[in-house]
């Protein structure tokens, strides 16, 4: 078994108050108990719910003083006495879902994201900006040997919630899935999966270089909202009989794709909810709800079993994740990017830096 010699004090970004900014600092290393391992994080994922984290966006309380980030993936440096099924030198991914109680109804019928005693990375315990990370062990992702770390951190958060809500939108093969926010980072990926699960799709966004990135991904078709006259009669027109897609995989940041949503799915179609606007609401005619017999369902993170079904689409070569590196000391920029709305693809920070 290796042996890991590991530091007392680390680099990390830490949110001190709502509203940020992220303040890159050094902090004590913990310690993992029993059922936790210590993970020595060298790549992690900048996803939205980072800045929404940071920005205090959502009914829920987070933590004081907070180091965000939940894609962290890394090697397993020391393990409680209770985990009996990673080794030290494990690769091991750190997830939105750090941990849960295991003995819920929730947590019995696997869906333990559900579970009421939840702990989530980044949010309301501390997560994966940072060089030494804590989680528990039932519910870390195992990452194959020899894979490529900074590859595979964006799949650990964005690559398992878009998988499963394809999942959970029912759709099958050959159908058509429109995909709203296909240009950013949960969206890239939403492509990719669903072509790897035989889906057509229509991507929406705004803009040329956003276009270009869904094609290049696999979109049979691209409808920019910017600049589109009549967004609803354009993705109705992507699909073969002009009735719309069977499913739609919301990613958007802002309310107004969830209002347009059921207005371009096709009747007996799904739309599945999975962007959390600040503050928005969803709201579909009770009339073209009932009569068109539409879905509107929200789907969060994945499972256990989903974790590795989407590292499996991974390993493949089926996935590949469009990212840029940047330095852990540079994740304030990324924020700032991603308020202004100009990431393409995923950001992902080296911890060494």
């Amino acid at each position: 078994m290796a042996t890991f010699e590991i530091p007392t004090e680390q680099w990390a970004q830490v949110v001190e108050a709502t509203g940020g900014p992220a303040i890159y600092k050094k902090i004590p290393v913990q310690q993992p108990g029993p059922d936790e391992v210590l993970i020595n994080v060298k790549y992690s994922g900048v996803c939205h719910t980072d800045l929404h984290a940071m920005m205090g966006d959502w009914p829920l309380d987070v933590k004081l003083p907070l180091v965000g980030g939940h894609e962290g993936a890394g090697v397993v440096v020391a393990k409680g006495s209770l985990v009996k099924d990673i080794e030290l030198g494990d690769l091991a991914g750190i997830k939105w879902l750090n941990g849960s109680c295991l003995a819920c109804s929730f947590c019995m019928t696997s869906d333990e994201p559900l579970c009421a005693n939840a702990l989530l990375s980044g949010y309301t315990v501390d997560g994966s900006f940072q060089q030494y990370a804590i989680a528990k062990a039932a519910h870390v992702a195992h990452i194959p040997k020899g894979t490529r770390l900074d590859e595979v951190a964006p799949v650990l958060c964005a690559g398992i919630t878009v998988y499963k809500g394809l999942k959970e939108s029912g759709a099958r093969p050959g159908q058509w899935v429109a995909i709203v926010g296909a240009g950013g980072g949960l969206g890239s990926m939403a492509l990719q999966y669903a072509k790897a699960m035989g889906l057509n799709t229509i991507a929406i966004d705004g803009g040329e270089e956003k276009a270009v990135s869904c094609q290049a991904l696999g979109a049979k078709a691209y409808v920019d909202f910017l600049s589109s006259k009549d967004l609803v009669a354009e993705v109705k027109a992507a699909t073969p009989d002009g009735t719309g897609p069977h499913a739609v995989i919301l990613l958007a940041v802002q309310e107004k794709p969830f209002q347009q949503a059921t207005e371009y799915v096709r009747s007996r179609g799904t739309v599945i909810c999975i962007g959390l606007p600040a503050k928005a609401y969803l709201k579909a005619p009770v009339f073209d709800t009932v009569v068109r017999m539409i879905t509107i369902k929200g789907s969060y993170v994945g499972n256990r079993q989903d974790t590795q079904e989407a590292l499996d689409f991974f390993s493949q070569g089926l996935i590949k994740v469009p990212f840029k590196t940047v330095g852990l000391s540079e994740l304030q920029d990324v924020f700032e990017l991603m308020k202004a709305g100009k990431i393409v693809g995923r950001y992902v920070v080296d911890t060494s830096k």
